[in-house]
């Protein structure tokens, strides 16, 4: 990949990883809910989803999920659920504050938080089409196509540890400065109702 491809990709990256979705409210989610040093774990798990997506990009199951309807409304529905679900969990989450909250719920385990932030992106088709419609453009086919992947899945995931820092902090840092339990719990069903909406929206999305 040229130096000036790459460039327009970076580019292309930052405003991926900034754009509001359900990866964003992840990882506000978790800052609200467990601070910035557990709550940042689950942006590797976001990471990590994403480098599935490119994955499956990669090796053509992308194309088959775009293709079949099955597939993808399989796929699709999955993701809808989970989201729902986390909004639902969310909303009825306790209005604890963060000091209290880290002994409370301790039994939410780092490697949980990487697993829920890995099925967001992962189990996420809108993700899949996106990238089966970026990714070509960056791509040189008279170049060897792996390393090329390679460069695109390590820039995505540079933006997005960087990006989803600054919303796992920022949303940590609200909660510290809240403390009234009327206040805790505006925010808790707030995060929960966005990740209804990241559902819903995934739910009529449909191919182009």
């Amino acid at each position: 990949m040229e130096l000036s491809t790459w460039i327009a990709f970076f580019a292309a990256a930052w405003a991926i990883s900034l754009s509001p979705g359900a990866g964003a409210v992840a990882a506000m989610s978790a800052g609200l809910n467990h601070g910035f040093r557990r709550g940042y774990t689950m942006t590797f798990g976001l990471v990590t989803g994403i480098w599935t997506q490119v994955l499956v990009v990669g090796v053509g199951l992308g194309a088959l999920i775009a293709a079949s309807s099955l597939a993808f409304s399989v796929v699709k529905w999955v993701g809808v659920a989970y989201l729902v679900w986390l909004g639902i969990k969310q909303w009825r989450a306790p209005a604890v504050p963060l000091a209290a909250a880290d002994g409370e719920r301790a039994d939410v385990s780092r490697r949980e938080l990487f697993v829920r932030g890995w099925i967001v992106n992962a189990l996420n088709p809108k993700g899949t089409i996106f990238l089966l419609a970026v990714v070509p453009q960056f791509l040189e086919l008279s170049r060897p196509l792996l390393p090329q992947y390679a460069v695109i899945a390590l820039t995505l995931a540079f933006t997005d540890l960087v990006v989803m820092a600054g919303y796992t902090a920022l949303a940590s840092r609200v909660l510290r400065a809240l403390k009234a339990p009327a206040h805790l719990r505006a925010m808790n069903r707030s995060f929960g109702a966005l990740f209804v909406v990241a559902g819903t929206l995934l739910a009529f999305f449909k191919r182009a």
